[in-house]
């Protein structure tokens, strides 16, 4: 199979306008990624799937990222007169990055039995209703994944035939895969709360006596 830059230069030729940035992975796995830009992620998702040469026809995997606010550090080398001499010297910048949320897909060729391909979409910010293309037309496989990234993450599908909650119950609100996302003290709709839940909950329990032994329960004689 081509190399990810290869594959990002045919896709940038063949998309007119379409941008895309090869994310690299540090971690282990060493599986880079490329983030397509939201406008012209459909035609690019179209072209992958299409191809000949690439027939990237399946999609095994669609998950969700939430990204907070961050600042990121960053260390380049710039030239400065230190006791009169020009030398090379680290400086370090910040830059704050807007939180963000994350639409990532796993590509294979089940034709040409090659992959995966990662692919990415971001969001503009964290809000609610915050929206990506759907790909489940190109990959009917994203379908149910596309529901649970809305379901758990927020992230709104344009385009999805059928985006509705998959896992929480509809009444359910928020979203519990966020990052800042915190657990109600009492569950309405769990009918048997327990352990750190129950001990939670107990503060929305209407008091009540205690039940003491053989006497509270002992038949009362007039």
């Amino acid at each position: 199979m081509e190399s990810l830059d290869e594959i990002k230069a045919r896709v940038e030729a063949a998309v007119a306008g379409a941008k895309i940035d090869i994310v690299p992975n540090p971690g282990p796995a060493n599986q880079p990624s490329m983030l397509i830009d939201n406008e012209h992620a459909p035609a690019v998702a179209r072209f992958l799937h299409d191809d000949p040469a690439l027939r990237l026809d399946f999609c095994s995997n669609a998950t969700g990222v939430d990204w907070l606010d961050r600042t990121v550090k960053k260390t380049m080398k710039v030239k400065k007169v230190v006791d009169g001499v020009e030398k090379d010297v680290d400086e370090t910048t910040e830059e704050k990055i807007p939180g963000y949320l994350e639409a990532v897909y796993h590509l294979y060729s089940m034709t040409h039995k090659h992959g995966p391909v990662i692919i990415r979409m971001q969001t503009t910010n964290r809000a609610e209703g915050a929206l990506l293309p759907s790909l489940t037309p190109i990959w009917r496989s994203a379908e149910f994944q596309e529901r649970e990234i809305f379901d758990l993450y927020g992230v709104r599908f344009d385009g999805h035939p059928d985006l509705r909650r998959i896992l929480m119950w509809d009444e359910f609100v928020d979203y519990p895969m966020r990052k800042d996302y915190r657990e109600p003290d009492d569950y309405e709709y769990e009918p048997t709360p327990h352990d750190d839940v129950l001990e939670k909950a107990k503060q929305h329990y209407s008091p009540r006596p205690e039940l003491d032994g053989a006497e509270s329960i002992a038949p009362q004689t007039s």
